[in-house]
């Protein structure tokens, strides 16, 4: 005999009751989707991370935000866009601001202590994360702030000055990095000490690894070897630890901050993250409080924007790594860029170039074509190499840029030289006996090898010639193919990192 079957309300008034729990029951899962949606990947831009939790509280965390407009002057003199990438850079100031005096400088306006420049690629399937060391002596531009006043420039000076100095602020830091670089910047995100604490506070700790025992008066990081899992104070402490670890300079640093922030991007990502409203709102609150942006992304819906296109990118294609530099042979405690690697560097991303490593092909699949063979030139003093620059682009002032670029560089005998004639490549000449300094000047633009070229007409002591062509207006096409074989870099994937 058939069982009879309950009577499931249907048609009656509690169905009414069962359909409208299964709608609420439904609209949160629908809820919960977008929320995932938006916060899935924005541990990949570590500092944004979080905003796509302003779907409840869209008013409280918009109020969160600060947003200054950026005054990057004439257009015509700053690098060309590279399609559809995003250049973002991240600057991690010093203010001691409402942090106490074991902090030192209380009350310090701040520097540009970390900065990082997150590249992402056009059709987001990798990221590059390059650090900046602070300590890196540049030419410092002239600038406006936010109110449209004139700031004076340094023809030398340490890169971290380029913020908090003199009244520069972020647009500064933006300009320099513009004019060292030759790499397009689009946004800007700054945080402070602060952000540090609140943000690994919202996600229940961040793990670390110790090589060693470490001890660090300065920093107050006291850690033995091993894993840890840091929040708020020590986690500040250990993004901050440089005496203790490794040579005990900043570039001891920076892989420690490396490791922090890809260690915060897995778990952002994590289901742990992902699942916890609790979790979401903590992070979206420290996130959006710990912020200062750029006016085009100065809300939240543009923040979200800007999350959802970066969480494309999968956290074992994020690449982080350090500006190739050396010592600074007027002063020891100070960097130089390496050259030509540096220029390597910036124009494997100026070209939307990956460094993320690639896995070989599956078994019944083509092999891509081997990539062209990059030209390998020793270290040189590119301090004292003259380059004379001539514009042949057929559009005017676009040599001035480029000596700025190149004394940026190290190349700080470059200088403006008269009109060319109009030519369809960019090309270098050289004198006998100059072509290592040749060829150092092409990798650091990026240009490729049959663009160096021998100019019989020269004397042995003549410049450099680098004449501009047509193809200098686009964006660089012929980056190298490969990074310099000694660069420093972590995965954001790699669990073993470890200070040592």
């Amino acid at each position: 005999m058939q069982q009879e079957q309950p009577n499931t309300g249907r048609y009656n008034g509690g169905g009414r009751r069962d359909d409208r729990r299964r709608a609420a029951a439904a609209a949160r899962r629908n809820r919960r989707r977008r929320v995932l949606k938006w916060t899935a990947g924005t541990g990949a831009l570590v500092l944004v991370a979080g905003c796509g939790g302003a779907y409840y509280l869209y008013q409280h965390f918009n109020s969160n935000l600060t947003s200054v407009k950026v005054q990057l002057g004439d257009e015509a003199e700053r690098p060309k866009a590279a399609g559809d990438a995003l250049n973002v850079l991240v600057i991690g100031t010093d203010s001691r601001a409402g942090l106490g005096r074991e902090y030192g400088d209380e009350g310090s306006t701040g520097h540009a202590d970390t900065t990082l420049l997150f590249h992402i690629a056009k059709d987001r399937s990798n990221a590059t994360v390059v650090s900046i060391p602070r300590d890196l002596m540049v030419p410092i531009p002239e600038c406006e702030d936010d109110k449209g006043r004139k700031v004076p420039g340094a023809a030398r000076d340490m890169f971290n000055k380029s913020l908090g100095q003199d009244g520069r602020d972020a647009g500064c830091t933006w300009k320099t990095v513009e004019k060292m670089t030759g790499i397009r910047v689009d946004h800007f995100v700054q945080v402070n000490f602060e952000a540090v604490k609140t943000l690994s506070t919202a996600v229940g700790g961040v793990e670390v690894c110790a090589g060693k025992d470490i001890d660090d008066r300065d920093s107050h990081l006291k850690m033995s070897k091993g894993r840890h899992v840091v929040q708020g104070e020590e986690a500040l402490a250990f993004v901050r630890t440089r005496h203790a670890v490794g040579f005990g300079g900043d570039l001891t640093r920076i892989p420690l901050q490396q490791q922090f922030i890809s260690s915060m991007i897995r778990k952002i990502k994590s289901d742990d993250t992902l699942t916890s409203p609790s979790k979401l709102y903590r992070l979206a609150d420290a996130a959006t409080k710990a912020l200062t942006v750029d006016s085009a992304i100065g809300s939240v819906d543009k923040l979200k924007d800007l999350a959802q296109d970066i969480s494309k990118v999968d956290t074992k294609n994020i690449t982080f790594a350090t500006v190739p530099v050396l010592d600074d042979p007027k002063d020891t405690d100070r960097l130089i860029l390496k050259q030509p690697d540096a220029g390597q560097v910036f124009s494997m991303i100026a070209g939307d170039r990956s460094l993320t490593e690639t896995p070989p092909p599956a078994p019944g699949t083509t092999a891509p074509a081997p990539a062209a063979p990059t030209t390998t030139t020793p270290a040189l003093d590119t301090k004292a190499v003259p380059v004379t620059v001539r514009n042949g682009s057929g559009t005017r002032g676009q040599s001035g840029p480029t000596v700025d670029r190149l004394k940026a560089m190290g190349f700080a005998r470059a200088a403006v030289g008269s009109d060319a004639q109009p030519a369809a490549t960019t090309t270098v000449s050289h004198p006998a006996g100059q072509e290592a300094e040749a060829a150092a000047l092409a990798a650091a633009l990026g240009l490729p090898a049959d663009a160096v070229r021998p100019n019989p007409k020269a004397g042995p002591k003549d410049p450099l010639l680098l004449v501009l062509g047509k193809d200098a207006l686009a964006a660089p096409s012929q980056a190298p193919t490969e990074a310099p074989k000694d660069l420093q870099r972590v995965q954001a994937d790699d669990v073993d990192a470890c200070a040592k």
